[in-house]
């Protein structure tokens, strides 16, 4: 039997954690009591690696099954049809999971059209887009309706007028039509099968990276005891700094935490600037380069719209980063200024022997 973890310390949790990694290690029930299962074992103190070992959960497939769950949770509650819910109770978690960014209506919503067209986890990651980015329309494009079938017909619309590939073109026209729910929105791409005007799609803006590159661009941050006349105490004190590479961040007691960035002018022109820690992988056209820690400054005070910046939105409660071609219909909650790639440093252990570098 799995020992209880640490900070599982409640003698009623004895009897329960056992019960469930043993139901978990030999499979009993849906995969939706496994992801709840799952969760009840992580608030008792245990972690994925843990749960791994005792079941064989992979912490990827733990998060996918919990995540899931709490979606097909949310679709049942917002009233999908019985055959979803039987579909999804004994399949398509990861499809399930591909619905996360959605409200409760959408994800029902989206989780009948999945059904319906029997779509995999890919095409369901693209129709939770195209409805989250139909969501915030505050007036719907004319023809198409508020539905998550007209939502993915929009977005093949629009695609299809921006593409001069025919054979491309007739394609997203044939998806567009397939998932048209109104007949307005199948009159709409219909009209692209006799017109062939090209929309021009505006490229987006490049992302505004920077790349520190000498060592007098690290500075180094260091606590300050006080103004003399001080204690012994006042010096004890002072807490001991850890940096955190590869920007050499910082943590205080509490949750706050400092990082250190060179007086670069926009920098000192930001009237309210904050940190957000990202992955180079998250942007647009970085993925081909190895992903990487990069700090992401954001200006909370410009928060009016431009067509040459990207912005921090609320996407279904988490921060994400958008450009918008036309002004948007969302709160805007700061303007990126700058992303911080780490510098690279071919030998870290030479820049600390002081005589290496003078010769």
């Amino acid at each position: 039997m799995t020992d209880l973890p640490p900070n599982a310390q409640n003698p009623d949790n004895n009897d329960v954690a056992p019960e469930l990694l043993r139901k978990l290690r030999q499979k009993q029930g849906t995969w939706v009591e496994w992801g709840v299962a799952i969760a009840q074992l992580q608030k008792l103190g245990y972690d994925p690696q843990t749960i791994f070992e005792a079941t064989g959960f992979e912490p990827i497939q733990q998060n996918q099954v919990i995540v899931g769950a709490q979606v097909y949770n949310s679709i049942e509650k917002a009233g999908a049809s019985e055959a979803v819910r039987s579909h999804y109770t004994t399949r398509g978690s990861d499809v399930l999971y591909e619905l996360r960014l959605l409200s409760q209506e959408e994800r029902a919503a989206a989780a009948e059209l999945t059904y319906q067209q029997k779509l995999d986890l890919d095409e369901a990651r693209e129709v939770a887009k195209a409805i989250k980015d139909f969501s915030r329309f505050r007036t719907l494009p004319e023809g198409f309706e508020n539905h998550p079938g007209d939502a993915v017909a929009y977005q093949c619309w629009k695609l299809a007028r921006q593409n001069s590939d025919l054979q491309e073109r007739s394609r997203l026209i044939a998806k567009g039509l397939r998932f048209a729910h109104s007949q307005t929105a199948r009159k709409q791409i219909e009209q692209l099968l006799t017109d062939f005007t090209v929309v021009p799609k505006r490229p987006a803006p490049l992302f505004p990276f920077y790349r520190l590159d000498s060592e007098e661009e690290l500075p180094r941050i260091i606590p300050v005891v006080g103004e003399l006349p001080l204690t012994p105490q006042d010096l004890k004190v002072v807490p001991l700094i850890e940096e955190i590479e590869p920007f050499r961040m910082v943590k205080f007691a509490g949750e706050q935490a400092w990082v250190p960035l060179p007086g670069w002018q926009i920098l000192l022109s930001a009237e309210d600037p904050v940190v957000i820690l990202s992955k180079s992988d998250r942007f647009p056209n970085q993925t081909q380069n190895p992903s990487q820690p990069v700090l992401v400054v954001i200006d909370r005070a410009q928060r009016e719209w431009d067509d040459i910046s990207y912005f921090v939105v609320d996407n279904s409660g988490e921060l994400d980063f958008q450009w918008f071609e036309t002004p948007p219909e969302i709160p805007l909650l700061g303007k990126i200024i700058v992303i911080v790639r780490p510098k690279k440093i071919l030998d870290e252990n030479v820049t600390k022997d002081f005589w290496q570098i003078d010769e």
